[in-house]
């Protein structure tokens, strides 16, 4: 969300996997009936994050939520930006009722949100 407009939340929705030359931000990759989901982040941001946690297995009917938060400073003024990501992933067909997909509790999720000073 930004401030310019007015704090509208931004998402996407898509079906399929991304095509492999997308810059998504997440890497996916099926094979043996799990999809395995790795997140990747800016090498931008501060915190630094030299050690990242494992990409994560999902079976069908199972999802994920994922966390990352950054902080990036100006190039003049030292002024900084907060930027959190949230991905939620699901394995498989959505139920019947979509838009209360990831409403509940994740049947995975990784916190990769951190201190920012």
């Amino acid at each position: 969300m930004h401030e310019a407009d007015d704090f509208q939340p931004r998402f996407e929705t898509r079906k399929g996997l991304p095509d492999s030359g997308s810059d998504t931000g997440v890497l996916l990759h099926e094979a043996d009936g799990l999809l395995r989901v790795q997140l990747t982040v800016t090498p931008f941001g501060m915190p630094r994050r030299w050690r990242r946690p494992p990409a994560v297995r999902l079976a069908h009917g199972e999802w994920l939520r994922w966390q990352v938060n950054h902080r990036f400073a100006g190039t003049c003024s030292g002024d900084w930006t907060y930027r959190l990501d949230t991905l939620n992933i699901a394995h498989g067909p959505a139920p019947t009722a979509p838009t209360d997909l990831f409403l509940g509790t994740p049947t995975r999720h990784v916190d990769e949100r951190a201190a920012l000073r």
